[in-house]
């Protein structure tokens, strides 16, 4: 008992003093937003005919596939008896949320995004099973589901399908990661998650720590190939990932504006919050150096004329400060949510433990996991313009 009462300041309901939400819960909405940021910069390119992003339109159709197969994960990890969530899809329950998030996946993982990846890699896939032999020669045919029709009709029509389920698509990721900040937002008791702007932040973050993301991994993947990296390209995507970081600070701040002008009666616990236990994570991770300077670095670009190696390492400063500033945001709601007392007399701490079933070892390890499955997808679908063989 001396243990759970270590850190609690005033008066907590006994089922307070410990959190029910942990990390795994934070890294959850934290792996949908980069999938769904992931498909909408996809999205750029065939839907939106934006052809300066086009070296990054398969490689962030793989990013956002090997995320989504690993963001489950943390949920499963979290719940007492896992083999449980299958129930979800035997007695579905439409007025819940959290139910419905499986059939929203499963929709979104085969009717979507493989469906996609599948059409748009189908001649290659059969190219490759040409050139194949033993294994990966059945495996590729496998892929192919046998079929080697690669005429230009039959590729004609996998482009319209492709475009077609790429514009499905779109609104598909929205409400992938746009049910997160649904569920948060709906819960009127907690007067830090209770805004009807939480959804619409939730889906701006998404953007940013994908679009973030897909742009790292396009340079390391430039880097360790050792071609040039297309700067067109490169600065399109960092100009797109600055417009859409501006609406999510702005919204943001929107929010702190309505909190300020409202001042409920929760208003002067939020606020003592944020200047103690959340301070750190809140106003110095989140805001100053996860929002502030990574605007700022993109903003100088956009203003300034610098050469392309400058260019470069403010784009790399720029997407890992974006992607700890949205990490941080999610820790901020997540965490920062359960700290205090709904009687608003009280408040508690978070320890995070290490080699628990919901520490920090697995959490990194469920972070490293989507970059493996992210390598096995490169190498088994290249996501790079291949030369066509002589007929």
């Amino acid at each position: 008992m001396e243990t759970l009462l270590h850190g609690v300041e005033g008066f907590m309901y006994p089922n307070e003093i410990e959190l029910q939400w942990s990390i795994l819960i934070v890294l959850y909405p934290f792996l949908t937003g980069l999938v769904a940021g992931a498909f909408i910069l996809a999205s750029l390119e065939r839907v939106f005919n934006v052809a300066e992003v086009k070296p990054t339109y398969r490689l962030a159709l793989l990013t956002a596939l090997a995320f989504l197969l690993v963001a489950p994960l943390p949920l499963q990890l979290h719940l007492g008896h896992p083999e449980r969530a299958f129930e979800m899809f035997l007695t579905p329950h439409t007025t819940s949320a959290m139910a419905m998030f499986g059939f929203v996946y499963l929709w979104y993982l085969m009717a979507v995004l493989v469906l996609e990846i599948w059409l748009d890699y189908r001649k290659d896939i059969v190219l490759m099973a040409r050139q194949s032999t033993g294994r990966m020669r059945q495996l590729y045919r496998a892929m192919a589901l046998w079929s080697d029709n690669i005429s230009e009709r039959s590729l004609e029509i996998d482009d319209k399908v492709g475009r077609f389920i790429t514009i499905v698509g779109i609104p598909s990721a929205f409400l992938l990661h746009g049910y997160v900040g649904f569920i948060f937002g709906s819960v009127k008791a907690n007067p830090w998650w209770s805004t009807p702007l939480m959804p619409v932040v939730f889906l701006f973050s998404a953007m940013v720590s994908g679009i973030a993301l897909v742009m790292l991994v396009y340079m390391a993947a430039s880097r360790k190939r050792g071609t040039p990296i297309d700067m067109r390209c490169l600065d399109t995507i960092a100009r797109y990932l600055l417009y859409a970081f501006i609406i999510d600070f702005s919204l943001e701040m929107l929010d702190l504006i309505h909190r300020i002008y409202e001042s409920g009666e929760s208003f002067k616990s939020l606020d003592f919050m944020v200047h103690t236990r959340l301070y750190v994570p809140h106003i110095l991770v989140q805001i100053i150096f996860g929002t502030l300077l990574p605007i700022l670095l993109l903003g100088l670009v956009q203003l300034v004329r610098l050469r392309e190696g400058v260019r470069k390492g403010l784009y790399v400063a720029a997407g890992l400060l974006t992607l700890m500033g949205i990490f941080a945001m999610r820790w901020n709601v997540v965490i920062g949510g359960q700290l205090f007392s709904k009687s608003f007399l009280g408040y508690t701490t978070y320890k995070l433990e290490f080699a628990t079933r919901e520490g920090l070892l697995p959490s990194i390890i469920i972070l490293i996991l989507p970059f493996l499955i992210l390598w096995v997808l490169v190498k088994l679908l290249p996501p790079w313009e291949r030369e066509e063989p002589a007929a």
